[in-house]
């Protein structure tokens, strides 16, 4: 494992600077996350599609972590797998989500390392949460580190956040560049294949309705890589 993590610090090209990683409400995570939201944060359509992406790319009796979890997971509800391991900021939340074997309670703005052996994984979820990662590099080197040679990453977002928790290299950028960041995260480690971009922004929007605040339907998108073997001089 250290052999693994020398070289992300030798081999990262991309870092964000400081003032792109403050937060407008600068306050521990933990005050932010300490009473549970029972809540989806995008709309319908946005999880038919995270979830017929899931059916698509994930192997059933696989090992699946979702990193940053929360009560609900949006994985295909006939597909079974072997372990599905679930992180989040509120236990409440966690013990709520149907689909997890176990989970656990981690601040990764604060400690990046994850709990888990090297190559533990098949596939890693990060679902409308990225844009609150403070020190997105690190834990895109730990995904590296837990997932299986040939497992699967997949990180989703639309255009909605709680704002004041979003860093600043997200909360004033456009749709396209939220897909650059999320490929230069990935892009920063060495051993992830070319990232793959799926964007869906949705029907043409009415501008009547767009006008009355009724607009349209979250827009969808999805970054997914796999984990190539790197060696290790």
């Amino acid at each position: 494992m250290a052999g693994l993590r020398a070289l992300f610090k030798t081999t990262s090209h991309f870092m964000l600077a400081a003032s792109q990683r403050q937060k407008l409400d600068a306050n521990n995570d933990n005050l932010f996350y300490e009473h549970p939201r029972f809540v989806t944060h995008v709309d319908e359509r946005f999880i038919e599609q995270l979830t017929e992406l899931y059916q698509e790319r994930l192997q059933p009796n696989s090992c699946i972590l979702d990193l940053m979890s929360s009560w609900v997971s949006h994985l295909p509800s006939e597909m079974e797998f072997a372990r599905v391991e679930g992180h989040g900021m509120n236990v409440e939340e966690l013990a709520k989500n149907p689909r997890l074997d176990s989970y656990f309670v981690q601040n990764l703005n604060e400690n990046q390392i994850l709990p888990f052996a090297d190559r533990t994984f098949d596939a890693v979820l990060n679902t409308v949460s990225v844009q609150y990662l403070q020190q997105p590099e690190a834990v895109f080197a730990e995904v590296y580190r837990v997932l299986k040679p040939g497992g699967i990453a997949i990180v989703s977002f639309s255009n909605r956040m709680f704002y004041q928790k979003a860093i600043a290299a997200w909360r004033d950028s456009s749709d396209a560049s939220h897909i650059a960041l999320v490929k230069r995260y990935f892009e920063s480690v060495k051993g992830f294949s070319q990232p793959e971009v799926i964007a869906n922004q949705g029907p043409p929007v009415n501008p009547i309705l767009q006008m009355m605040g009724m607009a349209s339907s979250d827009p969808f998108y999805a970054i997914i890589t796999e984990r190539m073997e790197v060696m290790v001089s």
